[in-house]
């Protein structure tokens, strides 16, 4: 029994690895853009046709991955898409065009989008190996690794390295991390294998996922907003100062990493539909009276409420389609995360459109609005999940 303790804590910090290589590597490529763009010469236009080329890579491996994930297992894929990334990582900082950078990008987006899916359907193996919630600890990882990579870049680029160097050396850094976690990853389940014959198929399940990407949709919108918008609303809107600015989305980053790693916790005592309603709302009240506040202090407090209210979400909504028919979880995060990301993609283009509209403060309430729709819609976590009891959890770490 003490080996088998130890075995399902290593396999618990391999899948923290994982999301925090994730984050580690998104941190410092975002960090380095302005100096790529720099080097290449590109507009605001041409560089947007290169980030989008970035995000068709994600969703294609995030749509892609599932059934492979399902047949050869959340570890191989996890493997094989960490090693990966800290590889193709490096690609987007010596591209010489925008045409290399724009295929560069958009396979780096390929894998980005398979670990997503791959981490994401092994920390829900471990959790149902952990018999207790785990998943919004592994996304409070991945946070943490988005906040070293972008120091990372920028120390790097205090230092007046080039953005090759930076993802040179945090593309190593992304190999180790990705050797560790192989060596320590949850094996295949044998629970595919078992509940494959409980369900007539995934058809009949596919409007209950495509609702629980919605509501990620509606999250990442939020998450969106905040990175693109926050600090020009507290500048140009509220009339801060441009030092101040940034503690906005500062405000909502250290928020939602807090949250994340409270929120297992409070989905045990909530429940993980209580834990979705009262997060959404704490969000949508936040925001909300900060919009209608109309200061730059104001503005800064409903950012960080709008991160701590969102923060648990995603985890409850992924674990919850992981474990709706864990023979085909891969198969439901690829449907749940690649609808979910589109709000972080398009997300921030609307609120701008809108803004051209209506002014963005107004354009801000859109993500306020989404957060009430979550709230109202958290009562969909309460459908039937496979009683986690119920598997072999012994022979997942065997």
């Amino acid at each position: 029994m003490a080996a088998h303790a130890a075995r399902l804590v290593r396999a618990r910090i391999a899948a923290s690895m994982a999301f925090l290589l994730f984050g580690l590597a998104l941190g410092a490529w975002t960090s380095r853009i302005p100096a790529i763009k720099e080097r290449l010469g590109l507009s605001d236009g041409w560089l947007s046709v290169a980030l989008l080329a970035f995000a068709a890579g994600c969703i294609a491996g995030m749509a892609l991955i599932g059934r492979l994930t399902d047949r050869f297992g959340s570890r191989r894929m996890l493997i094989a898409a960490a090693l990966l990334e800290g590889v193709l990582l490096v690609p987007p900082a010596i591209a010489p065009s925008l045409a290399s950078l724009a295929v560069a990008l958009f396979v780096f987006g390929v894998v980005h989008g398979t670990l997503n899916i791959a981490m994401n359907a092994n920390g829900i193996e471990v959790e149902r190996a952990w018999r207790g919630r785990i998943l919004s600890s592994l996304h409070a990882s991945y946070s943490l690794g988005g906040v070293l990579g972008a120091v990372a870049g920028s120390l790097f680029a205090r230092a007046g390295a080039s953005a090759g160097t930076t993802l040179v050396s945090v593309g190593a850094v992304v190999l180790v991390l990705a050797a560790w976690a192989s060596w320590w990853a949850l094996p295949a389940a044998p629970v595919a294998r078992e509940s494959s014959q409980r369900a007539p198929g995934a058809a009949g399940d596919r409007p209950y996922y495509v609702l629980l990407g919605v509501i990620v949709l509606c999250t990442l919108v939020g998450e969106g907003a905040a990175a693109d918008w926050s600090a020009v609303y507290l500048r140009d809107d509220l009339g801060s100062t441009a030092s101040f600015a940034p503690y906005a989305y500062a405000a909502f980053a250290l928020a939602m990493t807090a949250g994340r790693l409270f929120g297992d916790r409070l989905a045990t005592a909530l429940g993980p539909a209580g834990l979705v309603r009262t997060g959404a709302a704490t969000a949508a009240v936040g925001l909300g009276a900060a919009l209608l506040l109309d200061q730059p202090y104001a503005g800064v407090v409903g950012f960080g409420l709008l991160g701590a209210g969102l923060s648990g979400i995603a985890p409850q909504v992924f674990s919850a389609a992981g474990n709706h028919d864990p023979a085909r979880a891969g198969r439901a995060l690829s449907t749940v995360v690649s609808i979910g990301y589109l709000g972080f993609v398009l997300g921030p283009i609307l609120i701008g459109a809108a803004a051209t509209v209506v002014k963005l403060p107004a354009a801000l309430a859109i993500p306020v609005l989404l957060a009430l729709f979550v709230a109202i819609a958290a009562r969909a976590l309460n459908a039937r999940r496979a009683p986690a009891a119920s598997l072999p959890t012994e022979d997942l770490v065997a």
